[in-house]
C-alpha cells in the first residue's frame, strides 16, 4: 500500500479511482478541497484501465470500454485531459454461419432470411414478426415486442443466459432496452453525439485528471483497513453498497466477468470489426479485437474473450425486481449515513454507461 502523507486530514475521502472518483476527486480539489483517493487496486482508471500488453499493444484490461455520449458537459470535462481519436464501435453477432450486424438492422434481417427489403419492406416484416407485450415488464417483453420470437431466439436468449445468468424473462425490461432495432443499415453499435477512444489511453487520461497538488492518491489501498483513521469531513463512496455497510442485509447480486488475453502474432487482423457477438456457441459472450479501438497498427493483433461467471470481482449490478427490492434498502441506509455519499455503477446499482457515471460525478459535486 502506498503510504499516506495527509495526517492532518482532509476535506474528502474518495474510496475509489474509477470515473465517479476521479471526476469528484478532480472537481472538489478544482474548487479548493484537499481530497485523497484510495483504491484496493494497484492502479487508477477502475474498469477502464488499459495497458500496453508484452507486444506493445495497448489493450482493455478488464474488456472493452467504448466511450460515446449525447451529453456536451460530459465530453467537454473529460476532454480537459485526453485528446480524441474518433471511432465508432460496431459488432457482428455469429449467427447461423454469418457474421450479422447488432443492434437488428436492414441488413441483419437481409442476409437472415434471405430478402431484399428496403426500409418500409423491414418495418412490414418486423410488424408481422413481433408479439406486442403491454407492459413491457422484462427484457423478454421487450425483445419480443420488438422483433418476435426467431430473432429473439436467434440473437438474444443465449447471450442473456450465459451474459446474465438468467433467462431473458428474469431480467428487468431496462437492459434489452438498451439495445434498439433500426430498419436503415445504420451499422454503429450506439448512435450518440459524440463517439471517441482517448487517443493515449484511459489509464493516461485518468492520470491527468487525479495531477492536481489538492489531490493525494494512495493505491492498493482498502477501505475497509483505513475507515476508521483516516481524519476527513466526507466520504464519497464508489464500490458495493452493501460491502460498505458489511452486508448486514445480504449480499447483492453482481455480474462478474473472466477476461482471456491472447496476442496473434501471425494475424494482422482477426475480425472485421472491434467485437464479435456469439449468442449461440462457446462459453464466452464475446471477442474484441483491440487495434479496431485504437487505431494501432502491428504485425500481430491483441485480443481477449469475455466469459461471464457468478464468482469474482463485481462488474454488473443484475437488474431484476427482488435485487432492486434490496438495493433500496441499502439505499435508505446510505441516505441516512453521516457525511457519506454514494456515487457510481457498484454504489448506486445501476447499470450505467461511462458517461452516465460521469454525469453522476458532475452532478453531484455540482
Amino acid at each position: 500500500m502506498n503510504s499516506i502523507k495527509g495526517q492532518g486530514g482532509m476535506d474528502d475521502l474518495i474510496v475509489g479511482a474509477g470515473f465517479a472518483g476521479a471526476t469528484c476527486a478532480r472537481r472538489l480539489a478544482d474548487a479548493g478541497h484537499r481530497v485523497l483517493v484510495i483504491d484496493k487496486r494497484p492502479h487508477v482508471g477502475g474498469n477502464a484501465f488499459d495497458r500496453r500488453d508484452e507486444h506493445g499493444l495497448l489493450v482493455h484490461e478488464y474488456g472493452p470500454h467504448i466511450f460515446h455520449t449525447n451529453s456536451e458537459k460530459v465530453f467537454a470535462f473529460l476532454s480537459r485531459f485526453t485528446e480524441w481519436r474518433a471511432y465508432e464501435h460496431r459488432v457482428v453477432a455469429a449467427v447461423e454461419g454469418q457474421l450479422l450486424p447488432i443492434p437488428i438492422n436492414r441488413t441483419t434481417i437481409n442476409r437472415l432470411y434471405g430478402l431484399d427489403l428496403d426500409e418500409a419492406g423491414v418495418t412490414e416484416f418486423l410488424a408481422r414478426a413481433r408479439m406486442p407485450r403491454e407492459p413491457l415488464r422484462t427484457s423478454e417483453d421487450v425483445v419480443l415486442n420488438a422483433v418476435g420470437p426467431d430473432l429473439c431466439d436467434k440473437f438474444f436468449r443465449g447471450y442473456t443466459r450465459k451474459q446474465w445468468g438468467l433467462e431473458l424473462g428474469e431480467l428487468s425490461a431496462g437492459v434489452a432496452a438498451r439495445i434498439p432495432t433500426r430498419t436503415n443499415d445504420d451499422d454503429r453499435y450506439f448512435a450518440d453525439r459524440f463517439q471517441a477512444m482517448p487517443a493515449q489511453g484511459y489509464t493516461r487520461m485518468f492520470e491527468r485528471m487525479l495531477d492536481h497538488p489538492n489531490i493525494e492518491l494512495s493505491l492498493g489501498c482498502d477501505f475497509n483497513a483505513v475507515r476508521h483513521s483516516i481524519v476527513r469531513r466526507r466520504t464519497i463512496y464508489t464500490g458495493p453498497i452493501d460491502e460498505y455497510f458489511e452486508h448486514r442485509l445480504g449480499k447483492l447480486p453482481y455480474r462478474s466477468l473472466r477476461f482471456e488475453h491472447e496476442h496473434l502474432k501471425d494475424t494482422v487482423q482477426l475480425q472485421p470489426v472491434g467485437t464479435v457477438n456469439y449468442p449461440n456457441d462457446h462459453a464466452y459472450t464475446r471477442i474484441t479485437e483491440f487495434k479496431h479501438l485504437t487505431g494501432e497498427t502491428h504485425a500481430g493483433t491483441s485480443i481477449v474473450r469475455e466469459f461471464p461467471c457468478a464468482q469474482g470481482d463485481p462488474y454488473y449490478p443484475i437488474p431484476a425486481a427482488d435485487n432492486e427490492s434490496l438495493y433500496k434498502r441499502y439505499e435508505a441506509l446510505a441516505d441516512a449515513e453521516p457525511d457519506t455519499v454514494f456515487v457510481g455503477r457498484l454504489a448506486q446499482y445501476r447499470y450505467y454507461n461511462m458517461d452516465q457515471v460521469v454525469a453522476a460525478a458532475l452532478a453531484l459535486t455540482d
